[in-house]
């Protein structure tokens, strides 16, 4: 190892720090002075059943199924089973969930890089010990709080922690914290606090936990429980008062019935289920496709996503850089090609390497010279240096960094040729010389330049076909590369980036500007961009954002975790750096940026089916309040049992719902999830409610001597049939299993009221043909006024969403 002499960046080699011995190790472990913390990525099988179980809404209906078993009419509790229903879908769908995230995630869990014996090795953050001697390399996330013990240049983001993003030099004595993170050159530390006591565990087990953060999605709900518990708490004494007053109710068994129908119809019992199941199956589904979502509201974001800001190495091209060849300047001989070779070799073997250091490591492995100094390569600096003695300095990065002014003949020849090799897709670097010191992040004077050395890229097979879905799908994209604009521009062009017809077309991001307003400015016209710092990175991100944009950031390199943790949806490869997996919110596990068009999809399905779902369920909570409402005015019965309201649920909300809820559907969300729902569920659920009360009420004038059961009768008629046609106009357009689907439920409604084994034994139905006719006839009223109202909503571009997002992608 190496240390830092004074505040700068040079090194020269300091004695060797052997680590703990396997004895010290032990003796700390059977102390419990580990790393170890409670960091379970999800919730406990107990607390599954215990969340799932121990609901307020599931209270409510075993109260209210209680009492309906006092009256000994059963058939009426059978909306019971929905208690067990959705409490077992909920337990054994989040079980299975957890078992397939909680294996990823011990498949992308932290690891720490230890010395013990004098040998290093890989463990898990958790089994780090107190006292513990641990190396960074450039990269890595600081994961405990301790004292440098060793340096080579060791630069640290300590951002995460402090907000300055400026990188921070650590010298043998500093002090690191845990949660920072390594940019540049490597050393080692001594660990002073872990576990419980450091801040890396923390941060870690935070950005690894697949947490409920609030969600539009989840607000909105949660906005309409309030509600509907508030709007119970006052209807609920006032029905009880209503329905023993009744004259409908010839015994207290009616007055019960009436009371627990209306209060049962208002629970929207499957909501909470399916906008929980939702996420949990999305995320799920994504795990399939190798994507680890570490947070599922992602699912949610993904959505809405409209601006994805792509890394071009490791996204656009494959992350294994190989070497391509050195060109020379005119006139050089054999010893000028020997020597460029000799100094290729001495800078890779320095500490602190990149994956250049590391491309060029398998061609040149060996040199006779020695090192007396090193700068290491920072992405900032975007170069590196070592100092040979007597050979002199050599400094090798991007041309326009190392060789700003004019230079000699010989240094302008060969820039002109790196920007025709650059135009080409190649990654161009600079080999240049001088006779003054490596003096830290300074660049040294006097350089000139000795050969280029031209690194490949390979451009992965799907790139195109990738970028081609979200140009169709309305995201627009936008590559910010460290490389050379040049590179950048004509990568871009050869994967057809929207705006980017040649190599020229990339933007150099040292000409953007600063202001915020302005840099969004550039945003809108440009889709390219090189040199790009990691600072810039964040501030493309929070110019889009400004804006109004939902923005997705890839990224597989350390300098990309402070932009991904700014991005609405940070998407980390799998292979990049443990920094960045840590703070992205999906990590694609092997790297393929081809799985990203699935990952949006799956969230703009999930989100558009959930709307879709919202809806129906939100109609009948509508029309049963109304309905409780008229009663407690009129005095009258109930218009519905409870069973009957089962078998509506089940027909027009439950079965439906889910079924709808595996449907495609690829459109953008677009905010205002509440707002949408309501202006078109409540005047829906409005002329329902109208309907089958009127239904009951004409019936009882029809027939006079038909009493509660010709009421009930007609009424489920009546609900049955306009609840189907407003299932109708959610679904559309219809595709061959839509219409299997709507078209065999009315199939179901007809068996059931044609064999009296279920209308009569099981639904309290008595079913005559007039009542089913004067049923269906309201019902078609109804279902005629909620045609209009789905193409009045359908005609306001702010609340048409949830019935837009049914006319398109099936």
């Amino acid at each position: 190892m190496e240390e830092v002499r004074g505040r700068g960046t040079v090194v020269e080699p300091v004695q060797d720090h052997r680590g703990l011995t396997a004895a010290e190790v032990t003796e700390r472990i059977a102390a419990g002075r580990t790393n170890a913390v409670d960091t379970r990525t999800s919730r406990s099988v107990g607390q599954i059943v215990r969340a799932n179980v121990v609901t307020p809404f599931n209270g409510l209906l075993l109260a209210l199924w209680l009492a309906i078993a006092a009256t000994g009419r059963w058939q009426n509790g059978l909306f019971g089973l929905v208690i067990v229903a959705n409490t077992t879908i909920g337990v054994v769908q989040e079980v299975r969930a957890k078992r397939t995230l909680d294996r990823l995630a011990v498949l992308n869990a932290p690891r720490a890089r230890v010395v013990r014996d004098g040998e290093v090795a890989e463990i898990d953050v958790a089994d780090v010990v107190a006292d513990e001697l641990l190396e960074l390399r450039p990269g890595d996330q600081v994961t405990a709080d301790g004292t440098v013990a060793a340096s080579a240049g060791l630069e640290v983001d300590e951002s995460l922690l402090t907000g300055e993003s400026d990188p921070v030099a650590k010298v043998p004595g500093d002090q690191v914290r845990s949660g920072s993170i390594v940019v540049a050159g490597q050393g080692r530390f001594r660990a002073t606090a872990i576990g419980a006591e450091a801040y890396a565990t923390r941060l870690t087990a935070e950005a690894k936990r697949f947490t409920r953060t609030p969600s539009e999605l989840i607000a909105g709900t949660n906005t309409v429980l309030r509600w509907i518990s508030l709007m119970m708490l006052v209807v609920a004494p006032l029905l009880v008062w209503s329905q023993f007053r009744t004259a409908d109710a010839d015994t207290w068994q009616d007055a019960v019935t009436g009371t627990v129908a209306a209060l049962v119809g208002m629970v929207p019992e499957g909501l909470v289920l399916l906008t929980s199941l939702a996420f949990m199956l999305g995320a799920v589904t994504l795990a399939r496709e190798r994507a680890l979502v570490q947070e599922l509201p992602a699912v949610e974001v993904l959505a809405r996503v409209d601006v994805v800001c792509l890394d071009k190495t490791g996204t656009l091209t494959h992350g294994d850089i190989v070497f391509d060849r050195i060109v020379l300047p005119p006139g050089a001989d054999a010893l000028d090609e020997a020597e460029v070779r000799e100094a290729l070799a001495l800078s890779c073997t320095q500490p602190g390497g990149n994956a250049t250091a590391a491309a060029l490591a398998t061609v040149f492995s060996r040199t006779s010279w020695t090192a007396t100094a090193s700068v290491p390569f920072s992405s900032d600096r975007k170069w590196s240096a070592v100092a040979a003695g007597d050979h002199g300095t050599w400094v090798l990065g991007a041309p326009e960094m190392v060789l700003p002014g004019p230079g000699d003949a010989g240094s302008a020849d060969l820039l002109e040729t790196a920007g025709k090799i650059a135009a080409d897709g190649r990654r161009v670097l600079v080999l240049a010389h001088g006779d003054s010191p490596a003096g830290g992040p300074v660049l040294p004077p006097g350089l000139g330049a000795r050969a280029l050395v031209v690194l490949a890229e390979r451009i992965r097979d799907d790139a195109t076909d990738t970028l081609r879905y979200f140009a169709e799908q309305g995201v627009s994209l936008r590559v910010i590369s460290g490389d050379n604009p040049s590179t950048v521009g004509a990568v871009a062009t050869a994967v057809g980036l929207p705006g980017i017809t040649a190599a020229g077309d990339a933007l150099d991001a040292r000409t953007l500007p600063e202001d915020p307003d302005a840099l969004a400015d550039v945003l809108e016209t440009t889709a390219a961009y090189g040199r790009v710092t990691p600072q810039q990175k964040r501030a493309v991100v929070a110019a889009l954002q400004r804006r109004g944009h939902v923005v997705a950031m890839t990224g597989d390199g350390v300098n990309d975790a402070m932009a991904l943790k700014d991005a609405d949806i940070g998407v980390a490869m799998g292979e990049g750096a443990a920094a960045t997996r840590a703070v992205a919110q999906i990590v694609l596990l092997d790297g393929r940026f081809a799985h990203l068009p699935d990952v949006v999809g799956e969230g703009r399905r999930v989100m558009a089916n959930i709307e879709r779902a919202a809806n129906l369920f939100l109609v009948k909570n509508v029309y049963s309040l109304l309905m409780a409402l008229v009663v407690i005015a009129t005095a009258a019965g109930y218009p519905l049992a409870p069973v009957q309201l089962t078998l509506i649920s089940a027909l027009t909300i439950g079965i439906p719902g889910f079924v709808l809820a595996l449907a495609p559907d690829r459109r953008r969300y677009v905010p205002g999830f509440l707002r949408r729902v309501l202006w078109s569920a409540v005047p829906i659920g409005v002329i329902i409610g109208t309907a089958a009360y009127s239904g009951d009420r004409t019936i009882r004038w029809l027939e006079p001597e038909g009493g509660s059961a010709a009421g009930q009768t007609v009424a489920t008629v009546t609900v049955l049939v306009a609840s189907l046609w407003a299932l109708t106009v959610f679904a559309r357009p219809f595709t061959r299993w839509k219409v299997a689907l709507v078209a065999g439920l009315p199939l179901a409604v007809v068996v059931i009221l044609a064999v009296p084994v279920l209308s009569h034994t099981v639904f309290l139905l008595d079913v005559t043909w007039v009542r089913v006719g004067v049923g269906v006839g309201l019902g078609v009223v109804a279902g005629m006024l909620v045609e209009l109202v789905g193409r009045f909503v359908r005609a306001r571009p702010a609340a048409a969403a949830p019935l837009a997002a049914t006319t398109r992608n099936g």
